[in-house]
């Protein structure tokens, strides 16, 4: 890392107020036009960031990325977060954090709304009959990609294949994912038998926010520790978030139905910034404008602790090997939950064989054209339409 780049940027006084202006508008924007998933966000906070405002060397940058995928979180939130706090202090963090989730959230909620009130009319109904397959073609193309770079080697493909009977058995998703890393830090550091005691010693950890979550006395109590809780956890793709909706709130809580998710996904892929504002239309179906922002709250909010936490130490977790082999393990962990998903998934959107084309056409459309998630539903509402005129 450059010498020249200070972990922290700790303005004047008299500068504060506008650089904490620059923020909020350059992460509202940013939070409005990102679309593309977090390469596409993490692409464009580096050109703003970096080429254009020259806030923060290159370098550094890249220490940033390699930061937020060493821990928990929606990796280009707390880019956001990380770029605030270096440029505008703990209030910066604050703001650009907001900033970012703000326009996703608003936009969400309005499609909660409106599917909430519109959603059973038959034209609402031909257009999620086409965006249905077409998520479980991004699902498939999320398996593929992941894939590819994580499971590599019989020892990740058996991590693999055991987390997945594990899903399939009813074992709870987040534990699963977080043996996953801590097996995969003992088989990469067995030579080093110390990092047992401190494993053993922080296994219960993830155990708290599971008892709180099953104690709240109220449903909105309930969902708000419960997005809380994989607020923590959530490793991987935004897509693994669905992995954990399917199982608990759709089968567990029994809150949502297989058809809502689905929709949910639909409508964290057409709308920009952070993928995980399906959180806040999943709360608004739950429970109402309260239920939004109580999971939105909720799902966020431990990557504002987590940024605050580790930014400091940004430059030694880049070479944290124990750091990198647990999020190994969680990644292939994550993998496996997404695939499980969409297994289910696909037994609720491919209904008949028009259904079965527009997934496959989907995949097509993402693996050979590397068409934008946002295009591809979009096309899929169109054929659903179709469809429906056609009466075919």
């Amino acid at each position: 890392m450059g010498t020249d780049t200070p972990s922290i940027a700790v303005p004047e006084p008299a500068s504060l107020a506008r650089r904490l202006w620059e923020l909020a508008t350059l992460f509202l924007k940013l939070g409005t036009i990102s679309f593309g998933g977090p390469a596409g966000h993490i692409a464009l906070m580096e050109h703003e960031a970096v080429h254009k405002r020259k806030w923060l060397s290159q370098e550094y940058y890249l220490d940033l990325v390699a930061a937020t995928n060493l821990v928990p979180g929606p990796n280009a939130t707390e880019m956001a977060i990380h770029i605030g706090y270096l440029r505008a202090g703990w209030a910066g963090l604050v703001v650009s954090g907001v900033a970012f989730i703000v326009p996703a959230f608003l936009i969400t909620l309005a499609l909660a709304w409106a599917y909430a009130r519109y959603g059973a009319l038959p034209q609402v109904g031909a257009i999620l009959y086409g965006i249905k397959p077409a998520v479980v073609g991004i699902l498939v193309m999320a398996v593929w990609r992941l894939g590819r770079s994580a499971v590599t080697g019989k020892t990740a493909a058996a991590f693999f294949g055991l987390v997945l009977l594990g899903t399939l058995a009813g074992l709870d998703d987040v534990l699963l994912m977080v043996a996953a890393g801590l097996l995969m830090v003992l088989w990469q550091q067995r030579q080093r038998l110390p990092w047992l005691g401190l494993l053993v010693l922080g296994w219960p950890a993830p155990a708290l926010p599971l008892a709180l979550n099953r104690t709240a006395d109220n449903r909105l109590g309930q969902m708000f520790l419960y997005f809380l809780k994989i607020g923590s956890v959530l490793y991987g793709s935004g897509l693994v978030l669905y992995a954990f909706i399917q199982r608990d709130v759709v089968t567990g809580f029994g809150w949502l139905t297989q058809k809502q998710l689905i929709d949910a996904i639909a409508a964290g892929q057409i709308t920009p910034g952070p993928v995980l504002s399906s959180a806040t239309f999943i709360g608004y179906l739950i429970g109402g404008t309260t239920g939004a922002g109580l999971a939105t709250v909720g799902i966020f909010l431990p990557s504002f602790v987590i940024v605050a936490l580790t930014g400091p130490w940004i430059p030694r977790l880049r070479n944290w090997q124990v750091g990198k082999a647990f999020l190994q393990g969680a990644t292939i962990a994550a993998l496996a939950l997404i695939f499980k998903t969409g297994i289910l998934l696909g037994q609720s959107a491919l209904v008949d064989i028009w259904s079965v084309l527009i997934a496959l056409a989907s995949t097509v459309l993402l693996w050979r054209y590397k068409a934008d998630a946002i295009w591809v539903i979009t096309l899929g509402a169109v054929a659903g339409i179709l469809k429906s005129l056609l009466a075919i």
